[in-house]
């Protein structure tokens, strides 16, 4: 029998809404599988992506400081995946601590909204470029990109910042983490995060690449090279807001709306959809994965950067294994032909010197 979950009988639909009666099993190892499958690939690709746009930014690039923004982003959040799959793992009961539920879960909501205003800042750099070539140079500079970069953070930060003193995220008395029943004020707020975090950077972003195609169709000044990797740029964004984005923007928005026109039935349409709430939140995390494939189809000679990087990288490897191996033991009487280590020392400063 549902109880009447309305603003005068919070407490009673909390009792209700027990998440232990929630089928935690249904999507048990799919999200353990896509969490280390996301952590395994993510970590390597941004630590990878942040070092390369900060090589752009030292060349003055200005939209590398929106990719840098995002990759450093994706990395705080990729450092708390280990406490949700062991989270996920003990079937929803977070023994870490009540201080640590509430930093992974508010990193969690920063790295969503700040990655989703990012990409709308990409976009509408690559309409000013591409629509507006000639107008548009004296505002796409590294100062302004700095600045916008920087207020998006902070305000994302702040706005999330309630969740350190919301008693309803997780208490001595319970073993969830951000996996309370709504309330009013809750309901209202994910309205507002669904209209204002998700619809109007998405109405955004569909105007600026809607306009791009325009433009690159009729422009002779683009090389079809050129022309391509301006449209895979614009497929990709959409293409991360729709699959990680959308779906877990409208389970907020069909939740808060359950809640409000039939609050006698919230409980049981929580038990309900509960798996799917869960893998469309997991979805979101695929954006890490996701998000370095910007920096391959937003910047020129990526693949050529890469290579140097990995080359720079592995003669530094090589060099190290030989140096080790060619090292005398306290038996060996034959010294190393020296000539050997030169030659390898002018190579790996060759390629150093190659990729500066």
């Amino acid at each position: 029998m549902a109880e009447n979950c309305n603003s005068t009988n919070i407490s009673m639909c909390n009792f209700t809404c027990n998440s232990k009666d929630y089928p935690h099993e249904e999507s048990k190892l799919l999200l353990i599988a896509v969490y280390s499958i996301v952590s395994i690939v993510g970590l390597p690709a941004n630590c990878l992506t942040a070092i390369l746009t900060l090589v752009q930014i030292c060349r003055g690039n200005s939209l590398a400081i929106y990719l840098f923004g995002l990759s450093l982003c994706e990395l705080m959040y990729l450092s708390t995946l280990p406490l949700w799959i062991i989270y996920v793992q003990n079937n929803r009961s977070w023994n870490i601590g009540e201080h640590s539920c509430r930093v992974t879960g508010y990193i969690f909501f920063c790295n969503v909204y700040i990655s989703i205003l990012l990409l709308c800042c990409i976009s509408v750099d690559r309409y000013m470029a591409v629509v507006y070539p000639l107008r548009s140079r004296g505002l796409r500079n590294q100062r302004i990109a700095m600045g916008v970069t920087l207020v998006l953070f902070v305000v994302v930060a702040i706005t999330y910042s309630p969740v350190f003193f919301d008693r309803n995220i997780q208490t001595s008395n319970m073993s969830t983490c951000f996996e309370s029943p709504l309330n009013p004020r809750l309901a209202n707020f994910n309205i507002v995060r669904f209209l204002v975090g998700f619809i109007i950077p998405f109405a955004i972003l569909i105007f600026m690449n809607y306009k791009i195609f325009q433009s690159i169709k009729i422009s002779y000044s683009l090389s079809p090279h050129q022309k391509s990797k301006v449209k895979y740029l614009a497929i990709a964004i959409i293409s991360i807001f729709v699959v990680c984005f959308a779906p877990y923007h409208f389970v907020l928005l069909v939740r808060a709306i359950r809640f409000h026109w039939h609050p006698n039935e919230y409980c049981d349409f929580e038990k309900k959809t509960y798996t799917l709430s869960t893998v469309f939140l997991c979805l979101s995390t695929a954006n890490s994965v996701a998000d370095p494939f910007i920096y391959v189809l937003a910047t020129e000679n990526t693949k050529h950067e890469i290579r140097q990087a990995f080359r720079v990288m592995g003669g530094r490897f090589l060099n190290n294994s030989k140096t080790d191996s060619n090292k005398p033991d306290s038996t060996q009487k034959t010294p190393v032909d020296p000539s050997e280590v030169h030659t390898e020392d002018r190579s790996i400063h060759s390629t150093e010197r190659g990729v500066t």
